[in-house]
């Protein structure tokens, strides 16, 4: 694995947890960012007591100015340089653009969207001066699909896109930029927006151990996007050759089956 300190956001639970510890394990410096000081500090001493490693804790809030500008500052800090940035924070809303406050929308923008942007650009000057780097940007398969009335896929489709562009202008510089684009992952973030998964098919779900693994092979493949399990590889490949009418209606059809209703 590249580099010898990480910073993961969004680490106190599901994929950004499992990003701390297979990144632990494999020997590398952590610092663990996300809202929950409390939760952060546990994970932190497990991690220490386990893999022995250095584990800083960086209570923020990302949709918040002043949270993120000083995750900012540690990730542009050259004295202690970070050599792997993982953006995992973001969140998904249960309604619709109908019916959520605009204000909730402008708050997944920030988190899913502005927050990105923010910490590469503060990581990729001293990773490119380094010559050295990798960062890797949660996005998600709804990049790839518009769904019913929702903000979420088009800000993972942003990040797709993002992740794409800056690698080709990094990675002659020795920086490489991954797009994590994961299905669905048994994680708190479901919970979180208040999105029943009940109808959702078992063989669907993966595990976050599992999906790390597989975006940490593919970063040190050289892929620019990582799309875990070959079921979400067919399903993609489909929804980008598909006639746009078709995915217009499986996209309704969906969202009636989950009961997101607006």
């Amino acid at each position: 694995m590249v580099g010898r300190t990480a910073l993961i956001t969004g680490a106190t639970a599901g994929i950004g947890a499992a990003f701390a510890r297979r990144l632990a394990a494999d020997g590398l410096a952590l610092v663990l960012v996300a809202r929950d000081e409390a939760r952060l500090s546990t994970l932190a001493r497990e991690l220490r007591s386990r893999h022995g490693v250095d584990v800083e804790v960086l209570a923020a809030d990302l949709a918040d100015d002043a949270g993120c500008a000083s995750v900012e500052a540690r990730v542009a800090d050259q004295r202690n340089p970070i050599d792997v940035l993982v953006n995992n924070a973001g969140l998904g809303l249960r309604g619709s653009v109908l019916r959520n406050p605009v204000e909730q929308e402008e708050h997944l923008l920030r988190l899913n969207v502005r927050a990105v942007l923010r910490l590469a650009h503060a990581a990729l000057p001293g990773m490119t001066e380094r010559g050295a780097g990798a960062i890797i940007n949660v996005a998600s398969v709804a990049a790839f699909t518009p769904m019913t009335g929702s903000t979420y896929p088009a800000s993972k489709a942003w990040v797709v896109n993002f992740s794409e562009s800056i690698d080709l202008l990094v990675r002659p510089r020795g920086v490489r930029v991954l797009a994590l684009c994961p299905g669905l992952v048994r994680t708190e973030f479901h919970e979180r927006a208040g999105i029943t998964t009940d109808a959702m098919p078992q063989r669907l779900w993966l595990d976050a151990g599992w999906l790390v693994d597989r975006a940490l092979r593919d970063l040190e493949r050289g892929r620019r996007v990582s799309i875990p399990s070959l079921r979400y590889r067919a399903l993609v490949s489909f929804l980008r050759y598909a006639p746009r009418r078709l995915v217009y209606r499986m996209s309704s059809s969906a969202r009636k089956r989950t009961r997101r209703e607006d």
